[in-house]
């Protein structure tokens, strides 16, 4: 079964950097927000022993019952949710904890499964949906907005300079049946230099397109403050992005809420973002945009 043997060969990026970033320790609790295929779980639990003060959260289906798998048996609380509606639970709850983790990148079992749309190097479905109890779908996107809106979304959310160009080709292409023939119209607008990148012409586009689907910036955005609210004093926060409109609301926030004045609530632990070391790039390629900042949280923070 292909999907089983995934959820066991998937590499998750920055391991050691995120555990030298949360420094755990034996008894501590534990909040993964992206659990995904329990990469960061297993190192950090391996060195905390605390199982029963672990929870671990993802919104996709497949991840969840690894998860369950392997760490449900332990004790560890094992969320199916996205990381928002996750916090604002746990917030309810004024639940506390001494490390979160928030890793945002899309996992390799999302990319190479080609029925679930992420990747345009096989024909798939237009699908994208990290829960698939989500109703909408990159189909959605693709052939049923107008032409101006689809522009600004490849615009805003992948930051793609022929933005209007390839809505153009999109809409006259329409119904576009699969992924690859979406990547093969974006391709056929892409000039010389851009057609012998080493990155397909297509990607910032599907990209654009998975953020929509996903609401994931609006997630984040909204859920930072959330996850500062669930750490402990003294507590470690490590978020790790994938991509600059992340990294740069993830870097706001952290600078925002730190600094050295009376009513800081965070100390930086990275002053410029951690990358994969050489070594990691080589065994896997997909750690090369990953940026890991993190933070502690103040213990006896001044109140105005």
């Amino acid at each position: 079964m292909p999907k089983q043997k995934q959820k066991y060969t998937h590499t998750p990026v920055l391991v050691n950097e995120v555990v030298n970033c949360l420094g755990p320790k034996p008894g501590q609790s534990y909040l993964d927000l992206t659990a995904g295929y329990g990469g960061h779980s297993s190192a950090i639990l391996r060195q905390t022993e605390a199982y029963t003060a672990a929870v671990l959260v993802d919104r996709d289906e497949i991840a969840i019952a690894s998860l369950r798998d392997q760490f449900a048996s332990r004790g560890a609380e094992i969320v199916h949710s996205d990381y928002l509606g996750a916090l604002v639970k746990l917030a309810q709850q004024a639940r506390n904890f001494d490390m979160v983790l928030a890793d945002l990148g899309v996992s390799s079992p999302h990319l190479e499964d080609s029925q679930r749309g992420f990747a345009f190097s096989q024909a798939g479905p237009l699908d994208m949906r990290m829960d698939l109890r989500q109703e909408k779908q990159a189909d959605e996107i693709v052939n049923n907005i107008s032409e101006a809106e689809l522009a600004g979304l490849l615009r805003t959310y992948g930051e793609e300079p022929r933005a209007k160009t390839i809505a153009k080709a999109i809409v006259n292409a329409r119904p576009v049946a699969n992924t690859q023939d979406l990547a093969a119209i974006i391709a056929k607008t892409a000039g010389f230099r851009a057609r012998h990148s080493k990155i397909h012409p297509a990607t910032k586009a599907f990209q654009a397109i998975r953020i929509a689907v996903n609401d994931e910036l609006n997630q984040l955005e909204q859920g930072l403050p959330l996850m500062l609210e669930v750490l402990a004093p003294g507590g470690r926060l490590a978020i790790i992005s994938f991509h600059s409109l992340e990294d740069r609301l993830v870097k706001q926030f952290l600078a925002d809420k730190a600094g050295n004045r009376y009513d800081a609530e965070l100390t930086l632990l990275t002053k410029k973002p951690i990358t994969a070391s050489h070594n990691e790039l080589v065994s896997n390629p997909r750690a090369r945009s990953a940026k890991l900042r993190a933070a502690a949280k103040i213990k006896n923070q001044k109140k105005g």
